[in-house]
């Protein structure tokens, strides 16, 4: 018997599968089963063609397997030994529901069967995400396994006595039909990938609320296993408003974490936010995280062992605290202009002389007494003025730039304190217990005594 050349034809357009809802069954499970999408009014296989069909399902099936194992790489392993089995039967329960619907078979038996088959496509589909696999390989998979269905399929077809006038319409509702198989599994993979994607975004937010309530060890490091998070060498806190956090995120490294709980130190403070940046503790790596929060309004912590970077945290609100209430030396902005980058490696002076700010405000007085019987307005003058002198190491130069006057008025000045101090401006404890009370800027207030 000579067996005609059967070619695939060129398909006509058809409406596309309505695509599932994330993390539900897809539509062609429910109200809109998929044998009305088929256009199947003008063909029906003639029992005894469906009868050899269904005879050579398994065949089919097995020879589907075995061909994507030899032409789809991502399958060569996969799909042998028991997997191979199972997808062997996959493949004759779909081949099985494509020929209920070509032979028009009806009844709730035949519905739920191809219902299953699309069902099973769908969960394909999420199967190969949660594998790792791309949806390319399977839609490569589906392609030849559409190929190798026809090709056998047809020769039983024809040699059960298909007309050849039906083959042609037979051919096209076999792709139509993988097609459509195919396109469930793609919204499979792709609601799984989505549900993937927003499970682990929670986990990586309880791993960033973990990591700054100061939670053990051992438990960060399972919450970062369960995440798929790396963890870094140091995690580096920033402060800074929630309104510059997401673009800030998308120049920083991938592994940056975010909470969305209250933040601790932040209680109560709608607008602000915490980033933990990775390994961002050497010169250009810092400098890297300076210029990405440019005109952010960010205060950065330290660089700290990842499970201690709630210490990174603490650190920051402290330099935020001393920048709120004006206790520290304005820096040049990161990159020129804006809104200053207060980096806490900075000001570590400042950070110790605040610890005790009691002790400190008690040590200005004291110090700064030889002051007190002088107008305010003349005391500012000459506590700023003996802050620059010290800080400058008596430069007379350098003294009058920094303080906006005139080199002869620093020395007009200077003249009065070694009135009012005599021999102790050359005390080095004297020295000592000036540059640490005068070590903040402004700060009047501390320059009386404190009540007793």
């Amino acid at each position: 018997m000579v067996r005609p050349v059967v070619r695939r034809p060129a398909l006509p357009a058809r409406p596309a599968l309505p695509r599932p809802a994330l993390g539900r069954r897809p539509s062609v499970l429910g109200e809109d089963p998929p044998p009305a999408a088929l256009d199947v009014a003008d063909l029906q296989l003639p029992r005894p063609v469906a009868g050899a069909m269904r005879r050579e399902l398994g065949t089919v099936a097995e020879r589907v397997v075995g061909t994507i194992v030899q032409e789809v790489p991502s399958y060569s392993e996969p799909f042998r030994g028991r997997m191979g089995r199972n997808i062997e039967a996959a493949v004759s329960m779909a081949l099985g529901g494509f020929i209920d619907l070509a032979s028009q078979r009806s009844g709730p038996t035949a519905q739920a069967r191809v219902s299953s088959v699309f069902e099973a496509a769908y969960e394909l589909g999420r199967g190969e995400a949660r594998a790792g696999r791309s949806m390319d390989a399977l839609a490569s998979a589906y392609r030849v396994g559409a190929r190798t269905a026809w090709h056998d399929l047809s020769r039983v077809a024809v040699e059960a006595g298909l007309p050849a006038q039906e083959v042609a319409h037979f051919a096209e509702l076999v792709f139509d039909y993988i097609d459509r198989l195919s396109d469930v599994s793609v919204s499979g993979h792709a609601d799984e990938l989505a549900t993937a994607g927003r499970a682990q975004e929670r986990q990586l937010e309880r791993l960033a609320s973990l990591v700054l309530a100061g939670a053990a060890e051992e438990v960060l490091v399972a919450a970062a296993e369960q995440a798929a998070w790396p963890p870094p060498r140091t995690l580096t806190a920033v402060v800074l408003p929630t309104a510059h956090a997401g673009a800030t995120r998308a120049l920083l490294d991938p592994r940056t974490l975010e909470p969305r709980e209250d933040v601790p130190g932040l209680e109560g403070e709608e607008g602000w936010t915490v980033l933990l940046v990775p390994d961002a503790d050497d010169g250009p790596s810092r400098e890297a995280l300076r210029a990405a929060l440019r005109r952010r309004d960010a205060v950065v912590g330290p660089a700290r062992r990842w499970v201690s970077a709630r210490s990174s945290l603490e650190r920051a609100l402290a330099v935020r605290a001393l920048g709120g209430a004006g206790r520290l030396v304005p820096a040049a902005a990161a990159g020129g202009g804006g809104v200053p980058v207060l980096d806490s490696e900075e000001h570590l002076a400042e950070l110790v002389l605040s610890a005790d700010l009691a002790a400190l405000a008690d040590l200005r007085a004291r110090v700064l007494a030889p002051l007190a019987d002088l107008r305010p307005a003349t005391q500012d003058k000459l506590r700023e003025t003996l802050r620059a002198w010290l800080l400058h190491q008596g430069r007379r130069e350098q003294v009058a730039e920094a303080l906006f006057v005139h080199p002869q008025t620093v020395r007009y000045r200077m003249g009065q304190l070694r009135e009012l101090y005599g021999e102790r401006l050359e005390d080095p404890r004297t020295v000592l217990e000036l540059v640490v009370a005068l070590g903040l800027p402004g700060d009047s207030s501390a320059s009386s005594p404190s009540p007793s």
